[in-house]
């Protein structure tokens, strides 16, 4: 048995950074991860002159103090801004054509009804809504509209969260909006009115996502375990231990960065509760598709962002990112490379990869004007995507922080709280640094 100060379990991106954090302060820690890599679900692959991020696939720099942080980590000059381009973002309409978006859309025939619109133009008169726990789709269905939940939240929603609107709180998912709601009574008023912020970078690497938790487990150095699996753990006398696959550990204090079911099934028996508060939070399977093409076999510019699909066109797929474009160096020479995904709360997943391909291909093909098939295909299955706010969620997590604090010396992070953006996921390791810090 070994004795160590802190123990961090997960080498996903929040506790790297929060053990970066930790080391950077002096701190004595150790971070083990079961996997033979780190950074979790981001994931890089680079194959016949294609890269792709088969996970997370942008990080939005929000924080200005994150470029000086990615330049001590050396990778600062890796850093690559998106193209101007991705500031143009497609949908599909019912007549199944990519129209980009903008300001005026919500006012545009080829998207919503003569009846729709007109709805809209009484939307700052509508009274607050009065439900604390209220679904995405309740808010927007009163504040905008039915049409403008189908054809533009909807894909919003399931291309972002991977969600189902009727699900998702919009407290918890888009906390932003019934924040706008009560400060300004009206969403339309709010775009007039509200402060606007400076545009935050849209970024990536020139090697990929997985630069960034690369360069992070370099820095930590012996500080990090890899192929450990904690198995089980124990709470006696004041300390936690800790036992993995490559021995056991004494400590006082126990981090667990991890995914809210992972970490359900190693807590104490006796922490029965909050074991099954923890695997009440969904997460649903989504497959990642990266289709490398020649230029000439795709007729659409794919001059943008990428498209999402609104799920009432029937259409399982349920978006697409123009990789290439987004980012330099992405494809060889003379070819395009798109990322796509399947499954999310409204969908399911086949069960072979040849049918997640097929399926892909076949709804991007009359989307995209594509010619034959792809030269490249990268499938990558997550059994567990994206963690849903649901409704109840927050209630959910106050719950979970009350029995969390029964535990002496335990902490819980991860993006099944605070946010499911890599941004989020900083934020939340850096926050957990300050307060340790006050410690």
């Amino acid at each position: 048995m070994q004795d160590c100060p802190i123990l961090i379990v997960g080498a996903g991106i929040t506790g790297l950074a929060l053990a970066d954090q930790f080391q950077k302060s002096g701190k004595e820690f150790l971070l083990l991860e079961a996997a033979k890599h780190v950074g979790g679900n981001i994931q890089t692959r680079s194959h016949q002159g294609y890269l792709a991020d088969l996970g997370p696939n942008t990080l939005l720099l929000r924080d200005p103090r994150w470029q000086s942080w990615l330049a001590e980590l050396g990778i600062e000059q890796q850093i690559q801004v998106a193209n101007p381009l991705a500031r143009r973002r497609y949908i599909v309409n019912k007549d199944r054509q990519l129209i980009p978006l903008g300001p005026g859309i919500l006012f545009h025939n080829r998207l919503l009804s003569l009846r729709a619109r007109l709805r809209l133009l009484g939307e700052p008169l509508r009274g607050r809504g009065q439900d604390p726990d209220e679904s995405i789709a309740s808010f927007i269905r009163r504040r905008l509209g039915p049409e403008v939940l189908r054809w533009l939240v909807d894909p919003f929603v399931s291309g972002v969260f991977a969600g189902d609107p009727e699900q998702l709180a919009v407290a918890a998912a888009l906390p932003r909006l019934s924040q706008l709601e009560k400060r300004y009574g009206s969403l339309l008023l709010a775009g007039l009115l509200a402060p606007r912020s400076p545009r935050a970078p849209l970024i990536s690497f020139s090697q990929g996502l997985s630069s960034l938790p690369q360069a992070l487990a370099q820095r930590l150095g012996s500080r990090l375990v890899c192929n450990c699996t904690v198995e089980q753990l124990e709470f006696a006398q004041d300390h936690w231990l800790v036992h993995s696959t490559q021995g056991s550990w004494r400590s006082p204090q126990l981090i667990l960065a991890l995914p809210a079911y992972a970490i359900a099934q190693i807590l104490p028996p006796e922490a029965l509760e909050l074991r099954q508060l923890l695997l009440e939070i969904t997460y649903p399977a989504v497959a990642t598709v990266a289709l490398g093409f020649a230029r000439d076999q795709i007729q659409h510019p794919l001059d943008g962002f990428g498209a999402l699909i609104p799920r009432c066109l029937g259409i399982p797929t349920l978006g697409v990112l123009f990789s290439s474009t987004l980012f330099p160096h992405r494809a060889p020479e003379g070819k395009v490379l798109l990322t796509a995904f399947l499954g999310g709360a409204q969908g399911k997943l086949p069960r072979e990869d040849s049918g997640i391909l097929q399926q892909v291909w076949s709804d991007l093909q009359p989307l995209l004007g594509i010619r034959g098939e792809p030269v490249l295909t990268l499938i990558q299955r997550w059994a567990h995507a994206i963690p849903q706010y649901d409704r109840g969620h927050r209630i959910r997590l106050e719950r979970i922080q009350t029995l969390r604090k029964q535990w002496s010396g335990l902490t819980l992070l991860g993006n099944w709280q605070g946010g499911v953006a890599l941004g989020d996921c900083l934020h939340s390791a850096s926050e957990c640094a300050k307060q340790w810090a006050q410690c």
